[in-house]
């Protein structure tokens, strides 16, 4: 007796729904420079078409989106955590100047669930057009046996450029320069093993609605703000706070 894929617990049916519900959310993010569509074995992108590029630096960043999850599984809500892992990346990128491009998501569960993966994916591309870049591929892998019913992990992959003479490394940071925060929309997507330890959010619908509020996507904020300051240093303010990631741009002994 012969034992198919699908006995093993890996439904490819439901993974080509998948790639079928995910392309328009896809194309949806596509700007200059994409050449191609979904289904690749890469997908391809043009520098000389994104822009009027001189010398340009490619930066990269990759993130998850952590235990915030948890609260997306509790709350059956799974749009925002795509948001979620783009900003995560994003905002890693432009730290140094750099505009975002394109991004590639890894989508990993133990049962695959259409539905659920096309509301994580329409999130990422919430995301991205947010960040005006382009969701130029990813990864949906089924793993059955690895991950408890229903959940799933995230992993993204953010591309950006910058001109080499315009990179943000934080070396003409000087005593006197003024220190500019830029609002958050809440916790971000860090923190979370310890807020879902000490806050109720489990017995608190509203709570748990709160916390999942997606992490602000600073990209278009930190291009208005470089047009109209000179922008010494940026930090994304992640694991380890302001004491955690503001040295992390200082130039030594400042």
């Amino acid at each position: 007796m012969s034992i198919t894929y699908r006995d093993a617990g890996v439904d490819i049916d439901a993974g080509d729904d998948v790639v079928r519900r995910i392309g328009p959310h896809a194309r949806s993010t596509h700007r200059p420079g994409v050449l191609g569509g979904l289904g690749g074995f890469g997908g391809l992108f043009a520098l000389n078409d994104a822009g009027r590029w001189r010398d340009p630096v490619l930066v990269s960043a990759t993130d998850g989106v952590g235990t915030k999850l948890e609260l997306a599984f509790h709350l059956d809500a799974h749009r925002t955590v795509g948001v979620d892992l783009v900003a995560m990346c994003v905002n890693d990128l432009v730290t140094c100047g750099a505009e975002p491009l394109f991004f590639l998501d890894y989508f990993a569960t133990g049962h695959l669930a259409p539905a659920q993966a096309e509301d994580v994916v329409a999130g990422i591309a919430d995301g991205c057009r947010q960040a005006g870049c382009a969701l130029l591929g990813g990864e949906t892998a089924e793993l059955p046996g690895f991950y408890d019913a229903g959940k799933y992990d995230l992993a993204g992959f953010a591309v950006g450029a910058v001109e080499r003479d315009a990179i943000i490394d934080g070396a003409r940071v000087a005593d006197g320069d003024v220190v500019l925060g830029v609002a958050s929309s809440g916790l971000h997507s860090n923190g979370f093993s310890l807020a879902r330890r000490v806050l109720p959010w489990q017995a608190d619908r509203a709570l748990a609605e709160a916390l999942l509020t997606p992490t602000r996507i600073y990209a278009r904020a930190v291009a208005a703000l470089r047009a109209a300051v000179d922008v010494r240093a940026l930090a994304h303010i992640t694991g380890g706070g302001l004491p955690g990631n503001l040295p992390r741009v200082l130039p030594d002994g400042l």
